[in-house]
């Protein structure tokens, strides 16, 4: 070859590795760990957020029929490249990859009516914050099913998801807990009254000391603490029991866990500093108490146990006991809402809704009240059992020991106490000193 036919050659390659190499290198999975929704789910153990998990352990299978889609919310508007599709035996034999701005107007990337299943990596030149399959025809008698759906390009979300932990221990448990004892019997609700104390019917207060009706996450930051933790000054409360007329109100501390309500239990973040919400309703209905989207433990005593409504009786030397998980997903924006729960959300299928993406520890309250015999006249001050409801505000005082507690006892897979430490795993360590202080 002549010598400048190959200072040509030599040139137009220098171009083309130019415009080439950065964008491939740039070529990053955007879907991982991000909030998806579907038109449909098989079953509870195959929600959207299954192919978007990382492993080929779990996956999404919809409905047998079409269409069905599949979207997830890449966090931010992206450049996107190429999909990659790890179907199931289930597969789709016509389909579009979509894209979205807004996840209401839909821009078709790629279509076929030709589609064989297995794995396949289809290139795009699209933009979107969101990304869908649209399946119109299946290519089997069952719904569409897929291991893993993956997205890749540039832009999307800022953050990172909390990447899945690699200990070896057998996880059983993901959780830490808060004990705290009663601090108060006030008429007032500082969330759903604030400023107009005697406003409520009365409530038991636990965790921090100065919780009213006018109370702020500044004022509660500024308060002392029942709570083991000293670093805990969050309020919690929930409706008084009554034995007629007699208050009975909780001895020692009571247990709050902090637990994961998904299945990726690693990717659980800590609450926001002021977050607040109410869990449950004291107008609620039996069958609305009993069918709460969150596991309802209800009330139990001696042998009896998931009762939807307070005890008649009780053997003597029990105690009534209540347990209601809380929602564990929140909108990512707001610290409270009109109704004091529409920031908040139920994972749906063992993962967090696209509106409300942010997973959050899932509050379990168990609440003692120390009550037995004959229990006829007992009533909460809300009115009847299934009326139980509570609400937390939370201040924290340091994010750090917080995130600490998160990370080492929630994402780390551990059954813990509040300093976050597991009795049953002690060489996993803990996650604050005997004092409650970060280490180091």
């Amino acid at each position: 070859m002549r010598p400048f036919m190959i200072s040509i050659v030599l040139a137009l390659s220098a171009v083309l590795a130019a415009s080439i190499t950065p964008a491939l290198a740039a070529d990053a999975l955007l879907s991982g760990g991000r909030p998806a929704t579907a038109s449909s789910v098989e079953s509870a153990g195959n929600g959207a957020g299954a192919a978007f998990d990382g492993t080929r352990t779990t996956r999404w299978s919809s409905a047998a029929a079409d269409p069905q889609w599949l979207q997830v919310d890449l966090g931010a508007p992206a450049t996107i490249s190429r999909v990659v599709l790890d179907w199931e035996a289930a597969y789709g034999r016509a389909f579009r990859i979509q894209t979205s701005a807004d996840a209401a107007t839909w821009t078709d990337a790629y279509s076929t009516t030709t589609g064989t299943g297995g794995t396949q990596s289809i290139g795009l030149s699209a933009t979107g914050r969101y990304v869908r399959l649209y399946g119109t025809a299946r290519g089997t008698g069952y719904g569409y099913s897929l291991w893993e759906f993956e997205v890749y390009g540039t832009g999307g979300a800022t953050t990172t998801p909390r990447p899945r932990p690699t200990f070896t221990d057998e996880v059983t448990h993901h959780e830490f807990q808060a004990n705290c004892s009663v601090t108060a019997n006030r008429p007032d609700d500082p969330i759903v009254y604030p400023g107009l104390p005697g406003a409520s019917h009365l409530h038991t207060f636990i965790g921090n000391r100065t919780t009213n009706a006018h109370s702020t996450t500044a004022s509660l930051l500024a308060g002392g603490t029942s709570c083991t933790n000293p670093h805990d000054r969050s309020a919690y409360w929930f409706p008084s029991f009554l034995l007629g007329d007699r208050l009975v109100e909780p001895a020692g501390n009571q247990v709050v866990y902090y637990k994961s309500g998904i299945l990726e239990y690693w990717r659980v973040q800590p609450f926001p500093q002021g977050l607040r919400f109410v869990v449950g309703s004291p107008g609620a209905t039996l069958e609305q108490f009993r069918d709460s989207p969150g596991a309802v433990e209800g009330f139990e005593c001696g042998d009896l146990t998931r009762s939807w409504d307070l005890p008649a009786s009780c053997v003597r030397g029990s105690q009534v006991n209540v347990r209601y998980q809380a929602p564990s997903c929140w909108d990512g924006v707001h610290l409270d809402s009109a109704d004091h729960k529409s920031h908040m959300a139920y994972p749906a299928g063992g993962y967090c809704p696209a509106g409300h993406p942010v997973a959050v520890p899932m509050l379990e309250f168990k609440i003692a009240f120390p009550a037995d015999g004959d229990l006829s006249q007992a009533r909460l001050s809300s009115g009847r059992g299934y009326s139980w409801h509570y609400d937390f505000f939370n201040a924290w005082d340091d994010p750090a020991v917080l995130d600490a507690l998160v990370t080492h006892c929630i994402n780390g897979g551990l059954q813990c106490d509040p300093r976050g430490y597991d009795q049953y795993k002690p060489h996993r360590g803990a996650a604050l000193t005997p004092d409650f202080q970060l280490p180091g």
